[in-house]
């Protein structure tokens, strides 16, 4: 048995001042054949469980194709997605035939000309194989998951952990569930409810509620007789599409009615805490001048308004500049700075520079910031994390990277590509301890809590500014649905 595994992974935030250009797609990939097992083998990515599941059965062959993984930004332009999708549609044809397809999709990608750019995907791949191929696709727990996909393809799964510490586990039950599917032991059904409810960022933690009580029952649905699985996709309220919101999808075996029954029994409860789907943040000066009274360490200040997981640029400043203002020290902060690395590449280790950084991408995001100091490391940016990351992930690049301690007792770590803090090891590479290091500041909301929560004296999300701002009222949506929670008071379900 012979299944293709391919795809193309990308969060789409409409409000990014940044566009998914090819030359960016084509500068972070693809992923190809042997090289894809060499980084997801020994991963907990989605092709990791796809590979496993081939591992696991003498009589099953999964085939890598290509994979291509952008950092999450404005929509994917119109020639990106054509040369990608026709480039994996090709390497599918190519290799082919196969007895089945697993595609590693993200599910809240948007293009140019697709709003549903996975759910064009995923039809294209249908129509290339055919009606009677099987086509498992495990989806990101922030899937803006559409009925075009449900409909396209044969097994849907999505994560159940946000942080997402379990793209395997989920990936490799969408795999053998296809699997079985060919031999001809199961036939899934799907259904999808729509739950017109979009859950803020900042209430996502499948360890708080009200998202672990959801989880939980979820998980005990999947245990009942017939059914196969059952997902809850958060949504990614930064994507201004049809599909933004909440959404259940269960698979039985060959029972559409028993789908439908679980879905619309886990929409209701989804429905009926809406009201604590709502949250806010902490003022940035409230918790620095709290962090910096913190008798143990690290505090953990997660910078919400720059959220690079899920489009920011990775170069905000509020939380730096309010730092300098209120002359705290013992921060950790990093910024994507291309040019303030070169400077520091210029001057060497040793040296002592000062420079403006970070605030370069647009004013949403804050100004560029003085930073002064000695340069302590300057590193490829690469390394390798095989502990419990966001994702699953184990390779990073952040490209050439530089770290300045600074003056000011704090240090700023200046990456040349953008890369959330969602690896300890990110700052052990340059030489820090980070269970030592009095306060991190972590762009990103739940990515980081993976790594950090392990070690966090504590943990507080900021209110910051910035294209993931936890405040969705001030986003302006042309294409969500309406009514929806919490955007209009007369919204139903």
């Amino acid at each position: 048995m012979r299944l293709a595994a391919l795809g193309f992974s990308h969060e789409s935030n409409s409000y990014s001042p940044v566009s998914a250009s090819l030359d960016r797609w084509l500068r972070a990939g693809p992923i190809e054949g042997d090289e894809i097992v060499a980084q997801f083998k020994e991963a907990e990515a989605t092709l990791s469980g796809y590979l496993e599941s081939g591992d696991a059965d003498p009589d099953v062959e999964v085939t890598p194709l290509a994979f291509y993984r952008l950092t999450p930004m404005n929509a994917i332009t119109s020639e990106a997605f054509e040369y990608i999708t026709s480039h994996l549609l090709r390497a599918l044809a190519d290799n082919g035939p196969f007895d089945g397809v697993l595609l590693a999709q993200h599910g809240a990608a948007v293009s140019e000309d697709f709003r549903d750019a996975d759910g064009e995907f995923i039809r294209l791949v249908r129509e290339a194989v055919g009606p009677d191929v099987p086509i498992g696709v495990c989806f990101d727990m922030h899937a803006n998951v559409s009925q075009k996909m449900v409909d396209n393809a044969t097994v849907v799964t999505t994560y159940m952990t946000n942080p997402h510490l379990d793209p395997r586990s989920r990936a490799r039950l969408a795999a053998d569930l296809t699997i079985a599917t060919i031999r001809g032991e199961l036939r899934p059904e799907a259904y999808i409810e729509m739950v017109p409810a979009a859950i803020n960022i900042l209430r996502q933690g499948t360890s708080d509620s009200p998202m672990k009580e959801l989880v939980a029952l979820a998980n005990g649905e999947a245990e009942r007789d017939g059914v196969l699985s059952v997902g809850i996709a958060e949504g990614f309220p930064y994507a201004d599409v049809e599909e933004m919101g909440m959404s259940v999808i269960t698979v039985t075996d060959g029972d559409p009615e028993l789908a439908r029954a679980v879905s619309k029994k886990i929409g209701r409860a989804i429905w009926d805490v809406r009201d604590e789907l709502v949250g806010e943040g902490t003022d940035i000066d409230d918790a620095l001048l709290t962090a910096a009274k913190a008798e143990e360490g690290p505090v953990i200040l997660l910078d919400v308004g720059d959220n690079v997981g899920g489009g920011s640029p990775a170069d905000s400043t509020h939380v730096l500049a309010a730092a300098q203002r209120l002359g705290i020290s013992g921060l950790f902060h990093s910024l994507c700075d291309p040019e303030a690395v070169a400077a520091c590449l210029e001057a060497g280790v040793g040296a002592h520079i000062e420079i403006e950084a970070g605030g370069k991408t647009d004013d949403l995001h804050g100004s560029p910031v003085p930073v002064t100091g000695v340069i302590r490391a300057l590193t490829d940016g690469k390394w390798e994390d095989a502990g419990d990351t966001h994702g699953g992930f184990r390779f990073f690049n952040t490209g050439p990277t530089a770290l300045v301690a600074c003056d000011d007792g704090n240090r700023v770590l200046l990456n040349s590509l953008p890369q959330g803090n969602t690896s300890r090891q990110q700052l052990v590479s340059v030489g820090i301890d980070p269970q030592q290091q009095p306060i991190i500041v972590a762009k990103g909301v739940h990515s980081p809590r993976g790594a950090f929560e392990p070690i966090a004296a504590q943990m507080v999300w900021l209110s910051t500014p910035g294209c993931t701002t936890a405040d969705l009222s001030i986003l302006e949506y042309k294409h969500r649905r309406r009514p929806m929670f919490p955007f209009e008071s007369e919204a139903t379900y």
